[in-house]
């Protein structure tokens, strides 16, 4: 899914979210590597199994969104919104080294 497309479904989750008439964001498996999600409301979006590896999350609501099997490498938490992340992940390779708490 390229920016211009991810906008629009931003978009219309955020309608949804505003006054119901919108669609709620179904990103599940979704391909969102680097992706900008920067500031976008995502509460209670469907995000399972989707790649965010190296996405822009920062400022981004997350509260009841859904992140079950989704790749969360090398993203950029800053400022998250409404969201408890607690993710280890241990390779003995340096380019894959990430240890993360989010509270």
């Amino acid at each position: 899914m390229n920016q211009a497309e991810l906008d629009v479904v931003i978009e219309k989750h955020e309608k949804w979210l505003r006054d119901g008439y919108g669609e709620r964001a179904n990103l599940s498996y979704a391909d969102l590597r680097r992706a900008d999600l920067s500031g976008a409301n995502l509460r209670r979006a469907n995000l399972r199994g989707a790649n965010l590896s190296g996405a822009n999350l920062r400022g981004a609501n997350l509260s009841y969104a859904n992140l079950s099997y989704a790749d969360l490498n090398w993203i950029n938490w800053r400022d998250v919104v409404s969201l408890t992340v607690i993710a280890v992940q241990i390779n003995t390779t340096r380019k894959n080294n990430q240890i993360t708490y989010i509270k």
